[in-house]
C-alpha cells in the first residue's frame, strides 16, 4: 500500500465522525490523510441505530445537531449517493404529570434555541404514530425536523466528498504507535511506515481512549453494551416518525417496513473492562435476551403489536459512553495539537455532521465555531483519569439516558472520591453534599427533623427552606462556605507580570497584596476564563477559578503565556483550603480569631494579606461573591479544621451558620454576579455581559482579545445581558424563553429565587439584529416562557441587591 510520508492533518478513524471531519478539513482547504484500521464505518457506526434529534438542554449543542440535519439534507445531491436521510419528525411522549412538565420545559428550550417544537394531545400524537397504546400517555412533543438516517450510507457518503475535495483515506492500515520527540507530536506509525504529520485527530470511537493514553491524554470513556431488536416488515409506513418513550425507557423507528426498538436500561452491561479483542471489525456480541426481556416487557404495552410481530434480529453492539452523557471534542490539555471527537453515547448519527464541523473548525482555526463547553474534553479532571472510575460513574450515566432530567440533580456514583480536610467536620453538622470534579461538596445543611437528601421536583425542592435560612444568615448575620475545591494556581517566575498583563484583560500591574478580577479572552473578544488574581509577590500570582474549569482554565493560561517569557504556572488545588467568612457580622467574627486589623481603613476591599488564625497562616482576600463584607481565607489544608473550628468557635454568638453551594447561588442571582459557562463563556464579550469596567482598553498595553474589544466599542453590541424578575411562585431554572415587546429575543442564561427579595430571578442575553443600548433594554416589556405559559417580568440592568455596593465595601 502506497502511503504519504507526511500530512498536514492526519484522522484516525473512518467512523462517522472520523469521515465527517475528513470531510470539513478538505472543504476548508486543508491537507487530509484519514487512517482506518479496517473498513470505513467497522467499529460503532455501521450498527448505530440511526435516531437523529436535535435538541438538548444547550444552545450550541442544539446548534452542532442542526448543522447535521442541514449537512443530511444536502449531502446526497452533493456526493449521488444515498444516506438513508428521511426528516420524518420526532415524537417524545410524557406519561406522568412530572414528564409532563419537563416536556413543556423542553418547548419553552426548543422555542428560545429557534426549534419549531408542537405539544400535542394523546390523540393528535397517536394520529402520527398509529401503532401505539396511549391509555396511559398524558401528552407528547413533536419535532417535525428530526429524524432517522442510515449511518453507514451517510459515512460513505461523507467519505465520497471528502475525497472529491482532495481528502485521501485509507483503510486496512491501523495505527500502532503515535510518535512523539520531548512531548511534542511528531507522526504515526503503521505496518506500512511512519508518517509525520502536523496534527493529529483520535476519532476512533472506543478504541480512543487507549490509544490516547499511550501518549499521557486522557480521554475518559468506556465500552457499553447497546441492544435493539428489528422486527419483520409488517407494512409500516416509511414517513413514521421516530419515537423516543422515555417514561418506559424506549425508541422506536421504521426500518424497511418493519420497527427497530431499542432503550437504556438502568443495569447497562461494561464491556472490553480488561481490553477490545483484537480484531473486532463488523462484529457483534451475542444477543442477550435475558437482558433486553425487561425492555420488551415495557415495549409491549405502548406497542402491543410486537406481540405478534416476528423478530429479525436483536443486535447487540458495543458503544463507548462517557461519564456525564455528553460527546468528547477537543484539543487535548496534555499535548498540544492532539484533537479529540469520541464518546458520543449512541446519538454519534445525530451529532456526526456538526462535530465533524466544529472539530474542523478548531484544527483549522485553533478554536471551534462557538462555545463548545459541554462538550469540551477540558470538562474533565483528575477522577477521570482512572478507568474504573469512569466505568462507575458512566453505567449511571447510561442508566439515566432516558430518566427524569431533575433540576440540580447531583450523581451518586462513585463517591465519595475527593474530600477537603473538613469533610467530616461538615457532615457532623449536617451537610448535604454535592459533587464536582470528583470533589465533594456542601450543598445545603439540613437542621434536626429535616430529610439530610435531596428530593427532586420541578417545583420548590425539599432543600428551598434550608437554602433560604442559610441566605437570609449571609443578609443579615454571617455564614461559612468551604470553597476548598476552588481551582488555585501559581503563576511565577521574572517574566509572570509580563505574560499575565497579556492573557488577562484588566490591569494586573497592581501593587503587592492587590486583587485583581479579571476575564480572559479569546482573539473574537469572547471570555474564556473568569478568574481572581492576588498579586503576592513581585513576580508571583495566585489564580483562583471555579472547580470545574480547573483543566480548563490551566490549560487557556499556560498555552497563551507568550514565547520566550520566564513564567510558569503550578496548580496548587490540593495544596490550599479555603473557608469563605461573609455576612455583616465577618468582621467582629475574624477580629476576634486574629490579632490583625481587619478594619475597612487596613484591610479594604480588593487587598490580600497574610493573617493568624490559631497558630495557622492564613491568606486573607477581601473579596465576595455573595454581595456581603467577607473574606476568602485561602490556608494550607493541614490547618483547614482548626481555623473551621476557631472561626465557629467566635461566630457562634453572632449567629454563624454554615452555607452551602445553592445558597451561593441563589445569592450571588441576587447581586447580579455571573457565573462563567452559563451568563459568560467563549461566545459572550465583557462589554455584552456588562463587565467592560474590567477591561484595560483605556490604557496602552496590548493584552489578547483587545482589538476585537476595541472594534466591538466602535460598532456597538447586539446583545446585553440582564436580569428579569417575576414573582416568587414562578420557577425559573434556565433557559426560559424571553420575549420583549412580544417577540422572542433570547432565553435566561441561570435562573433561582432570590429569598432576600422574594423573588424569582433569571440572567439571559436581550438580543437583537441591530446595535442595542441601555435604553433599548430598560424600554421594552417583558415576558418569559415558562413551561410553554407567559409570565410578566421586570428587567434590570443593575444589581438587584445593594447596587451601590455599600454592603461590601465598609
Amino acid at each position: 500500500m502506497t502511503l504519504p510520508s507526511s500530512a498536514q492533518t492526519l484522522i484516525i478513524g473512518g467512523g462517522i465522525v472520523g469521515c465527517s471531519t475528513a470531510y470539513h478539513l478538505a472543504r476548508m482547504g486543508q491537507e487530509v490523510l484519514l487512517l482506518e484500521k479496517a473498513a470505513l464505518t467497522s467499529g460503532s457506526t455501521w450498527h448505530a441505530a440511526g435516531l437523529v434529534g436535535q435538541l438538548r438542554s444547550n444552545a450550541n449543542i442544539t446548534q452542532l445537531l442542526g448543522y447535521s440535519i442541514e449537512l443530511y439534507n444536502t449531502l446526497e445531491d452533493e456526493t449521488g449517493l444515498a444516506t438513508g436521510w428521511k426528516m420524518n419528525g420526532g415524537l417524545r411522549l410524557a406519561c406522568t404529570q412530572e414528564r409532563w412538565t419537563e416536556v413543556k420545559r423542553q418547548a419553552t428550550t426548543a422555542h428560545s434555541f429557534g426549534l419549531d417544537m408542537h405539544l400535542l394531545t394523546p390523540q393528535e400524537a397517536q394520529e402520527l404514530w398509529p401503532l401505539m397504546d396511549i391509555s396511559d400517555i398524558v401528552g407528547a412533543a413533536f419535532l417535525p425536523t428530526d429524524g432517522q438516517a442510515s449511518p453507514s450510507d451517510i459515512t460513505q457518503a461523507l467519505a465520497k466528498g471528502a475525497r472529491a475535495k482532495g481528502a485521501v483515506i485509507r483503510e486496512n492500515t491501523p495505527v500502532t504507535e503515535i510518535l512523539t520527540e520531548r512531548g511534542k507530536l511528531v507522526g504515526v506509525r503503521t505496518e506500512h511506515g511512519d508518517i509525520a504529520c502536523e496534527k493529529l485527530v483520535l476519532c476512533c470511537g472506543q478504541w480512543t481512549r487507549d490509544l490516547a493514553k499511550t501518549i499521557g491524554v486522557t480521554v475518559p470513556l468506556v465500552s457499553v453494551e447497546h441492544q435493539y431488536m428489528l422486527t419483520e416488515a409488517f407494512g409500516l409506513p416509511s414517513d413514521l416518525p421516530t419515537l423516543r418513550d422515555p417514561d418506559r425507557l424506549t425508541y422506536y423507528k421504521e426500518e424497511v417496513g418493519g420497527l427497530v426498538m431499542g432503550g437504556y436500561e438502568p443495569n447497562g452491561i461494561p464491556w472490553a473492562k480488561d481490553g477490545i479483542p483484537d480484531p473486532f471489525d463488523f462484529q457483534l456480541l451475542d444477543s442477550n435476551f435475558d437482558h433486553f426481556e425487561q425492555l420488551i416487557d415495557l415495549a409491549l404495552p405502548r406497542v402491543p403489536k410486537l406481540e405478534t410481530v416476528g423478530v429479525k434480529q436483536l443486535i447487540n453492539g458495543p458503544e463507548s459512553f462517557t461519564p456525564d452523557g455528553n460527546f468528547i471534542l477537543g484539543e487535548a490539555p496534555e499535548m498540544a495539537n492532539v484533537f479529540v471527537g469520541a464518546g458520543f453515547n449512541a446519538f454519534g448519527i445525530a451529532a456526526g455532521g456538526g462535530a465533524g464541523m466544529a472539530l474542523a473548525e478548531w484544527v483549522t482555526h485553533g478554536a471551534p465555531p462557538y462555545d463548545m463547553w459541554p462538550v469540551d474534553i477540558r470538562r474533565f479532571g483528575r477522577p477521570h483519569t482512572d478507568t474504573d472510575w469512569v466505568r462507575t460513574r458512566t453505567l449511571e450515566a447510561y442508566g439515566k439516558h432516558y430518566t427524569m432530567a431533575w433540576p440540580s440533580e447531583e450523581h451518586e456514583s462513585g463517591r465519595p472520591c475527593r474530600r477537603s480536610p473538613l469533610y467530616d467536620r461538615l457532615a457532623s453538622h449536617g451537610a448535604v453534599f454535592g459533587e464536582k470534579l470528583g470533589w465533594e461538596r456542601p450543598n445545603w445543611f439540613a437542621e434536626d427533623g429535616e430529610v439530610a437528601r435531596d428530593i427532586y421536583t420541578f417545583e420548590r425542592p425539599n432543600w428551598h427552606v434550608a437554602v433560604g435560612r442559610e441566605h437570609m444568615a449571609a443578609r443579615e448575620a454571617a455564614v461559612l462556605f468551604d470553597q476548598s475545591s476552588f481551582a488555585k494556581f501559581v503563576l511565577q517566575g521574572p517574566d509572570a507580570e509580563a505574560a499575565l498583563q497579556w492573557i488577562a484583560a484588566n490591569r494586573v500591574d497592581k501593587p503587592v497584596g492587590s486583587i485583581i478580577y479579571t476575564q480572559m479572552l479569546n482573539d473574537k473578544g469572547g471570555i474564556e476564563c473568569d478568574v481572581t488574581c492576588v498579586r503576592t509577590a513581585y513576580d508571583a500570582y495566585y489564580i483562583v477559578t471555579g472547580t470545574g474549569f480547573a483543566t480548563h482554565d490551566f490549560d487557556w493560561i499556560r498555552r497563551n503565556i507568550p514565547d520566550g517569557m520566564n513564567a510558569q504556572l503550578v496548580d496548587v488545588t490540593s495544596s490550599n483550603a479555603v473557608l469563605s467568612l461573609f455576612g455583616p457580622k465577618a468582621r467582629d467574627i475574624l477580629s476576634a480569631v486574629t490579632r490583625a486589623d481587619m478594619s475597612n481603613d487596613t484591610h479594604p476591599f480588593a487587598t490580600a494579606r497574610q493573617i493568624g488564625i490559631a497558630g495557622c497562616p492564613v491568606q486573607a482576600l477581601r473579596i465576595t461573591y455573595v454581595g456581603e463584607l467577607g473574606w476568602e481565607l485561602h490556608l494550607p489544608s493541614e490547618y483547614a479544621v482548626t481555623v473551621f473550628d476557631a472561626v465557629h468557635k467566635a461566630g457562634a454568638k453572632h449567629g454563624l451558620r454554615n452555607a452551602g453551594y445553592r445558597a451561593i447561588e441563589t445569592l450571588r442571582l441576587e447581586k447580579g454576579y455571573r457565573a462563567w459557562s452559563s451568563d459568560i463563556g467563549p461566545d459572550h464579550t465583557p462589554d455584552e455581559a456588562g463587565l467592560g469596567w474590567a477591561v484595560k482598553l483605556t490604557s496602552n498595553i496590548p493584552f489578547k482579545g483587545r482589538d476585537a474589544v476595541a472594534a466591538q466599542r466602535d460598532s456597538g453590541v447586539k446583545k446585553m445581558l440582564a436580569a428579569f424578575t417575576t414573582d416568587g411562585a414562578t420557577i425559573l431554572s434556565g433557559r426560559e424563553t424571553i420575549y420583549r415587546n412580544g417577540k422572542r429575543c433570547g432565553w435566561l442564561s441561570s435562573g433561582g429565587y432570590g429569598h432576600a427579595l422574594e423573588r424569582s430571578i433569571g440572567m439571559g442575553y436581550v438580543r437583537a439584529d441591530t446595535a442595542i443600548d441601555r435604553d433599548y433594554v430598560l424600554s421594552g416589556t417583558y415576558e418569559l416562557e415558562v413551561a410553554t405559559t407567559r409570565v410578566p417580568a421586570d428587567v434590570s440592568l443593575s444589581p438587584l441587591y445593594d447596587p451601590g455596593m455599600d454592603r461590601v465595601r465598609y
